[in-house]
């Protein structure tokens, strides 16, 4: 009995024990180690990452959103006053209805001027400024310049924060930017990007075109809002998206900060924009045409054209000068010059470098007002002729330019040249843009005034070999090059 009672309590010790000991390695084998991992993020990328939050900490503040109401009115019909006999009440067909436009803008005058996009509030009755802090102002148009989609509003308050100007003339492709704005009617949306290229023109957003593309997000309501650098400046202003959707697809267009400071200074003061001229027609430079003339590279931009009593005319340009630079800046093409010109101080001495027959040379130039009237060119000096020889000019038939032909054409009755009455199917002028209509005033340099200059030069136009044309078309002069077949 005595050895009964000794084992039972043994036995359940020892089964104690085992059940301990099989729980423990069984909890060291099922359940996972408990650790905590911390990324080793570079302090580059950090740095950078609080960077962009302060640059947009400091924006921000300066970007407002934009709310402007237009009035539409319907033309009335005759009918209108039958059914208002018969429905006196409003019925839904109203003769004025309102939409609501959004948009951006930013504050540059801690007095309350602000720029913005002339579309976000053109023709607007009632213009609505929310700032960042939510106080609303109404706001009224100091003034808007349509050729660059610039506009400059009021509101009535002080000390408010303000926004440093960047020189956007510095900007190079591949800089991060910022785009701040309230795309469809989200305030203060921030998007990054780069910049995808400068110098952007013949988007046919604006007369006066030199934008800046990116790809940082812009949408609709982000119109009149900054492209900011990385150090906080303002470059652009948003303007446009290049979509088919009517969203954002990677195409976004901003006018560069220079241009919007020499616009908003006017605005301001004056209220509206005049714009630097001196008198001249313009062309792009071709390789073949630059080739004709001796030059050998393709910048500059070649003078078709000057306005009788122009600055031009005064300085003593002549038709077939290349401007190479404007004021010591090189001329890259057409588009660069004309902006370069309009943002001229009016009445100030300019420097052009000028290539002529072979050389450089300086001319002095004072740059005047944009007249808004018509501008008179100054003129150059019936038989037929068909041309069936082997050269540029083959398949070419032409006659002798007279007053009552140039007043159909729409060139000046005084102009002298012969005009292209047919053009053979395929041959070299049809494939080099040549048109019916047309009046060629010079071959090679050389001045075509009558169908007889015309024959001699045709005489000695040798086969395979490029022809330089300077051509009249319904009072638009240029050059082009034909090559033979």
């Amino acid at each position: 009995m005595s050895k009964k009672l000794f084992w039972i309590p043994t036995l359940l010790l020892i089964g104690f024990l085992l059940g301990g000991v099989t729980y423990y390695f069984l909890s060291k084998t099922s359940l996972p180690p408990q650790y905590t991992f911390t990324p080793q993020v570079p302090t580059q990328i950090q740095e950078t990452s609080k960077a962009f939050s302060e640059i947009v900490s400091s924006v921000s503040p300066t970007v407002v959103n934009i709310s402007s109401i237009k009035t539409f009115k319907r033309q009335p019909t005759p009918f209108d006053d039958l059914f208002d006999f018969f429905q006196p009440f409003p019925d839904g067909r109203s003769r004025k209805w309102k939409e609501q436009s959004l948009g951006s803008g930013v504050i540059v005058s801690s007095d309350g001027y602000i720029v913005t996009n002339n579309h976000v509030i053109e023709k607007a009755d009632d213009i609505k400024v929310i700032l960042l802090d939510k106080r609303s102002f109404k706001a009224k148009i100091i003034g808007a310049d349509p050729k660059t989609d610039i506009a400059v509003i009021k509101i009535d308050s002080s000390n408010l924060p303000v926004l440093k100007w960047g020189d956007s003339d510095s900007l190079q492709v591949g800089e991060f930017v910022l785009a701040i704005g309230n795309p469809f009617g989200l305030s203060n949306t921030v998007t990054m990007g780069i910049v995808s290229a400068i110098g952007r023109t013949d988007v046919g957003i604006a007369d006066y075109e030199n934008f800046i593309q990116t790809d940082a997000a812009i949408n609709p309501g982000n119109s009149g809002g900054p492209l900011v650098n990385m150090k906080g400046e303002v470059i652009g202003i948003n303007t446009a998206i290049f979509s088919k959707t009517g969203g954002y697809q990677g195409i976004g267009f901003a006018v560069p900060s220079n241009m919007v400071k020499g616009v908003i200074e006017q605005l301001i003061k004056k209220g509206k924009v005049t714009r630097g001229w001196i008198g001249v027609t313009i062309q792009e430079l071709t390789p073949e045409i630059a080739q004709k003339f001796g030059l050998k590279s393709s910048e500059g931009v070649l003078i078709t054209d000057i306005a009788k009593g122009s600055p031009a005319h005064h300085a003593g340009l002549m038709r077939g000068d290349i401007i190479l630079e404007f004021n010591d800046r090189p001329v890259k093409d057409a588009s660069l010059l004309r902006n370069m010109v309009a943002q001229s101080e009016i009445n100030k001495p300019v420097k052009l470098k000028i290539f002529r027959q072979g050389q450089e040379i300086i001319i002095n130039i004072t740059v005047k007002e944009l007249p808004s009237e018509g501008i008179q060119m100054l003129p150059s000096s019936s038989d037929t002729f068909s041309n069936n020889d082997s050269h540029a000019l083959s398949g070419v038939t032409v006659i002798e330019l007279n007053s009552t032909i140039a007043k159909q054409l729409g060139v000046q009755p005084d102009e002298k040249g012969v005009v292209i009455v047919r053009i053979q199917p395929g041959s070299p002028a049809e494939e080099g843009g040549i048109r019916k209509g047309d009046v060629i005033q010079e071959i090679d340099r050389r001045k075509i005034s009558n169908l007889n200059d015309f024959n001699k030069i045709i005489a000695n136009l040798k086969p395979n070999t490029p022809v330089l044309l300077f051509i009249n078309r319904t009072g638009k002069k240029f050059y082009v090059t034909i090559n033979s077949s």
